[in-house]
């Protein structure tokens, strides 16, 4: 898939852990790890915007496009 997730790298540089992000922004550690995995078909807008605040970065901190 040519979207790639870089949620881990964003939790190293802000020391925090999955489950601790999982809890300040309301959904399930197994819906985080879908999420961060790549396997997720979608993510809400809702979802992005509290991890972005949470982890003080924008989408592009997160999300990004890698042409195959």
């Amino acid at each position: 898939m040519p979207i790639v997730i870089n949620l881990d790298v964003m939790l190293a540089k802000r020391k925090m852990r999955s489950k601790e992000l999982a809890e300040i922004i309301g959904i399930t550690t197994a819906n985080l790890s879908i999420l961060k995995s790549g396997k997720a078909k979608a993510v809400r807008f809702s979802t992005l915007e509290a991890i972005c605040k949470a982890l003080e970065c924008q989408p592009a901190d997160i999300l990004e496009y890698i042409e195959e």
